[in-house]
């Protein structure tokens, strides 16, 4: 019999990110050897609230099917995760998840708990996730460090990995548009997308007295609760025919967008690791981002792509300025991300997982 293993993720697609990338990719790898039930929040009553997970593992829903059972969730969850009798609770994400893993752990205390660091969440409950867990895993350094001043010694470092076979694909199936700018995120004002629209209408002007080049186009990809402050804040700047409001795109066809986009910049004000620069990188964009939380750890700035300060319109303009107008640039920082890229496929990341689970067993 195979070692049962329960991931507590709030979330999954559609609503996917990062951490919600974390637990459906190690489902999905990892089936063969651990028994594996991902429980997450219903959300929609039209959801089951037990079927099969890519036909290899088990998703367990739990809630009304409502927008509240994200908050229902630390406490429905930890009766899915006693049914299941697992020897491990994986909580991913220290939010809603990591709340139900210590709420799982005093429900069934005989299963060893995992906490997945992969937010900068600054709640006072983190360090009472932490200090709850059997081991903390993170995605950065810089949440490494947070962990470490909540007096955790045995932090191990597993970054989030990207598909790489699947963008491998879609860059052979598209070509590069010159002038195509890309942001793939939540539309929530932590992704600095009010200041990537203030960048590019800088951008617009240094390139009036541009003889020729390309014609700039920003394409937007995600959803959020700043859509329409977004789409105002676009038609004031008179940005109109300069960008689109792309909405949800969904796997793999997203890999398309990035196989396409010539420059991809992210604002970030505030993010833990941020899979779509690594996603970006593989498909051969040259990266624009800030200094902030994790991403220094996937962008080397001047090597693997171009950092400035959050809420810096003015320097996020000239970096792209400088990318449009030196190809030679370009090209350097996007192969060299692209090699960069390479080392995070989630199929390595992954088997570091497995290593955890095999300590507990």
């Amino acid at each position: 019999m195979k070692p049962r293993i329960v991931l507590l993720s709030a979330f999954i697609t559609p609503l996917r990110s990062g951490a919600e990338a974390c637990a459906e990719e190690v489902a999905h790898r990892l089936w063969q050897e651990f028994d594996i039930t991902i429980v997450t929040a219903r959300f929609a009553r039209k959801l089951p609230e037990d079927d099969p997970f890519r036909g290899q593992a088990r998703v367990v829903r739990v809630g009304v099917g409502h927008s509240i059972d994200k908050w229902l969730f630390p406490f429905l969850a930890p009766f899915a995760v006693r049914r299941a009798r697992p020897q491990v609770i994986h909580g991913v994400l220290e939010s809603f998840a990591g709340l139900a893993m210590v709420f799982s752990k005093m429900l069934y205390p005989r299963a060893k708990a995992i906490l997945t660091c992969q937010s900068t969440n600054t709640s006072f409950l983190v360090g009472f996730m932490h200090r709850r867990a059997d081991r903390v895993t993170v995605i950065s350094r810089s949440l490494l460090a947070r962990a470490q001043a909540f007096g955790r010694t045995d932090v191990i470092l597993i970054p989030n990995g990207i598909d790489v076979p699947a963008i491998d694909h879609a860059c052979g199936e598209m070509k590069k548009i010159p002038g195509r700018i890309l942001f793939v995120g939540r539309l929530e004002p932590m992704k600095g997308v009010d200041v990537l629209l203030r960048a590019l209408a800088r951008l617009l002007e240094m390139r009036k007295d541009t003889n020729g080049g390309p014609d700039i186009h920003l394409r937007i990809v995600g959803r959020g609760s700043e859509e329409k402050v977004l789409k105002k804040l676009a038609f004031d700047l008179k940005l109109s025919e300069h960008v689109t409001f792309a909405g949800f795109v969904p796997l793999p066809r997203v890999f398309d967008e990035f196989a396409q986009a010539q420059i991809f910049c992210g604002l970030s004000r505030s993010e833990a690791l941020g899979n779509v620069f690594l996603e970006a990188q593989a498909a051969g964009c040259a990266v624009v981002a800030t200094r902030t939380g994790g991403i220094p750890d996937i962008v080397e700035d001047g090597k693997t792509g171009i950092l400035v300060t959050p809420d810096d319109a003015e320097a996020a303009a000239q970096a792209m300025q400088k990318l449009l107008a030196d190809p030679r640039q370009w090209q350097e920082l996007a192969q060299a991300g692209m090699l960069n890229a390479r080392t995070y496929d989630w199929q390595g990341i992954i088997e570091r997982y497995a290593e955890v689970y095999r300590s507990f067993l």
